[in-house]
């Protein structure tokens, strides 16, 4: 089967992740701090910001991909893609602007709802026995 919905967020989310990589080594340079954050609040907030979209994304391409491999509905695949869009969207911008909030709750929430989803939209297509060669 071929990926015709993960695809378009792989390509989304590396070049995003491109995007806030560069910006993280653009803060490093003009502050001159090449390891850690040197107590540059600005700094930590860019290098958390990233690491927290490093730590998360791949893991719910990799159970999209999964979920769409297993015959998993296209309303429901985007519709997540879209929801973990906006969550690390907002996530970005809040942890890069204010640190914390509700918003970071919410954003962390609009993460986990489709990397859990589509772990359980799999589940399902196994239950159901719609997974071929399983």
């Amino acid at each position: 089967m071929t990926l015709h919905i993960t695809l378009y967020f792989v390509a989304l989310f590396a070049i995003i992740q491109v995007i806030i990589t560069n910006l993280v080594g653009a803060a490093r340079i003009r502050n001159e701090v090449h390891f850690y954050d040197e107590g540059d609040i600005a700094l930590r907030r860019n290098v958390r910001a990233h690491g927290n979209f490093t730590e998360t994304v791949p893991m719910t391409l990799l159970v999209m991909a999964g979920a769409e491999i297993s015959g998993t509905a296209g309303t429901i695949l985007w519709a997540g893609g879209i929801c973990l869009l906006i969550g690390r969207s907002l996530h970005y911008w809040i942890i890069r602007r204010h640190g914390w909030g509700n918003l970071r709750a919410i954003s962390m929430i609009l993460t986990f709802i489709p990397m859990g989803g589509f772990a359980i939209a799999i589940f399902w297509q196994l239950a159901r026995g719609g997974i071929a060669g399983v």
